[in-house]
């Protein structure tokens, strides 16, 4: 016989079921979460995903760092990209973390890891130029885009190496080595900022900066199938930057994205006007106040006039430049077949070697040193002037450029060449109007570079197309059109990049453009070697960084500024 169950037992022997249910399901909902908030995937990810796993609940900013310094751990030791970490990233994440608790999301970079060419000064962390002559130069004061990004949220990770003092495209210092190309061991990553390029391309952050007094926020983003751009002269203050040339200087993002890339630019020209930087205080009011993240996706492709320049190719075929040639015409072919109208500009004044001897770097090179190094908000053991800096013998300087240096330390803005290239700029943004007017033109494009990414050892970056855009002051964006055949060496090719250059301040239309290419034809690709996850590690505070200056070719001997 069955026993009796009274009413009173059987509501009892429910109940206990129900909160046996309902306490495994909380133990489950803890467990999946503890499992996603000990995780967050950097590879490729995006200040968007950034966010989106903070509000979810599935992360924490200190997992965000964390994740991206597993990386930064795990891979940099192959490309030698970084040479210093900000000693307070963590505990700024910590900072985000409270806020998150306390209800506040705010902030366009709410924990975005962000990377700062050397060249930056950032509180915290020393301004090198990756010469081992400034390994003390320790700022006092954050350039202002730099303090931007810290008010938007933002996560300063650390620093990345560049070509020693930004003079040259190999990204190879004394302080810092030789950087690798992630795509290709034995090749450059492009330069200056090629530090940030190599980085980027590697999911070391979200974003990273760079300084481009030629090409070295261009060359970098080509090379490592990377979006950048190059703003309009005195749309971003250049305050608080180890400068090379007060007419040429300007700085801006790479990023993986166009999105992230609109985002960067508006924070960092967010700054306006600076009493610190003459050139912002002529920017039109139009001008300022602008959200580039808000008309990336308007419009289309179709419709629009475009214009080659066709003294910006190399036609002649090699191993080195057949890529180049046949990835811009795939992209040219591309663009007409969504309805682009492309326009041939055969003017001859559109030819990268004649515009080179517009270059005024020589004449500004030591004064703005001087300037920058006189600043009372920099301290610490280092060369004060720029002749302590070359007398020191603790620099790099490539063969290809100890006549640049040379000529630097007694040229200045009082010679007669000064003022005829002054002269000869003014008549070349004349002419770019005129270009632009005539062929009711929305841009023009060119490769950034006229052959791959030269080799690691090489004389210099030669074929590089920067010029027009770093004398005139108009704006650039770069974006990737392809790779080299894949090759040994190689595995999924070299990347090739081209540039989209418009009039003063059309940086909107510029980026819209690159938006709609990009998303039409996305060509974004991991490095091989570093295509997958890395496990987190535990950090209780940040890692050291020793980047690897043992890896300089012998064919750039430190401390010399002649072969004699």
């Amino acid at each position: 016989m069955r026993p009796v169950v009274s009413a009173a037992a059987g509501l009892l022997r429910a109940r206990l079921s129900v909160t046996v249910w309902i306490l495994g399901a909380v133990f489950l909902q803890a467990q999946t979460a503890g499992a996603q908030a000990d995780s967050f995937e950097a590879l490729e990810s995006t200040v968007s995903s950034v966010r989106d796993a903070l509000l979810s609940n599935s992360t924490t900013c200190r997992l965000v760092v964390s994740s991206f310094l597993a990386r930064i751990e795990e891979f940099n030791p192959t490309i030698n990209a970084l040479v210093s970490l900000n000693p307070n990233a963590l505990s700024d994440a910590n900072d985000v973390d409270e806020r998150l608790a306390a209800g506040d999301s705010n902030g366009k970079l709410l924990c975005v890891p962000i990377l700062l060419k050397d060249n930056y000064d950032a509180v915290g962390m020393n301004t090198t130029g990756g010469s081992a002559a400034l390994v003390g130069n320790r700022p006092s004061v954050d350039t202002p885009s730099v303090k931007a990004f810290k008010d938007e949220g933002g996560i300063i990770l650390g620093k990345t190496n560049l070509h020693e003092m930004a003079l040259e495209g190999l990204s190879v210092s004394s302080l810092g080595g030789q950087t690798i190309n992630p795509y290709d061991h034995t090749r450059t990553p492009g330069g200056s900022s090629g530090g940030t390029g190599a980085a980027i391309a590697t999911s070391f952050a979200i974003f990273g900066t760079g300084t481009d007094a030629v090409n070295s926020l261009r060359s970098p983003a080509s090379a490592n199938n990377l979006v950048s751009v190059r703003p309009s002269r005195g749309l971003v203050s250049r305050a608080g930057i180890l400068p090379i040339s007060f007419t040429q200087d300007s700085i801006g993002p790479f990023a993986r994205n166009v999105q992230d890339l609109a985002v960067a630019l508006t924070v960092m020209a967010s700054v306006g006007a600076d009493e610190a930087d003459n050139a912002t205080l002529l920017v039109p009011p139009e001008a300022r106040g602008i959200d580039y993240s808000q008309d990336l996706n308007s419009g289309g492709l179709g419709g629009l006039r475009i214009g080659l320049l066709d003294g910006f190719w190399n036609h002649t075929a090699s191993d080195e430049t057949s890529p180049v040639i046949d990835a811009l015409a795939s992209t040219i072919d591309f663009l007409k077949s969504q309805g682009v109208e492309i326009v041939n500009v055969t003017e001859s004044i559109y030819n990268a070697t004649a515009i080179a001897k517009l270059d005024v770097q020589q004449f500004e090179f030591k004064e703005v040193v001087n300037r920058y190094l006189s600043s009372p908000s920099l301290a610490g053991g280092r060369s004060t002037t720029w002749d302590e800096v070359y007398g020191s013998g603790d620099f790099l300087v490539i063969p290809a450029q100890y006549s640049f240096v040379n000529n630097s330390r007694s040229s200045t803005t009082a010679d007669t060449g000064y003022a005829t290239a002054q002269q000869g700029i003014e008549n070349l943004k004349a002419a770019i109007k005129a270009t632009f007017v005539s062929n009711e033109l929305d841009a023009v494009i060119y490769p950034e570079q006229k052959n791959l990414v030269v080799k690691i050892g090489s004389p210099s970056q030669a074929g590089r197309n920067g010029i027009l855009a770093a004398v005139t002051g108009v704006p650039v964006v770069t974006v990737p059109v392809g790779f080299s055949p894949p090759s040994d060496d190689a595995p999924i090719g070299v990347p090739i990049g081209m540039e989209i250059l418009g009039l003063p301040f059309s940086e909107s239309k510029l980026l819209n453009i690159a938006n709609h290419f990009t998303r039409l034809r996305p060509l974004r690709r991991t490095p091989a070697f570093a295509d997958q996850s890395v496990q987190l590690g535990s950090y209780a505070g940040m890692p050291q960084m020793h980047p690897n200056s043992s890896n300089i070719p012998s064919v750039y001997p430190l401390g010399r500024l002649s072969t004699s």
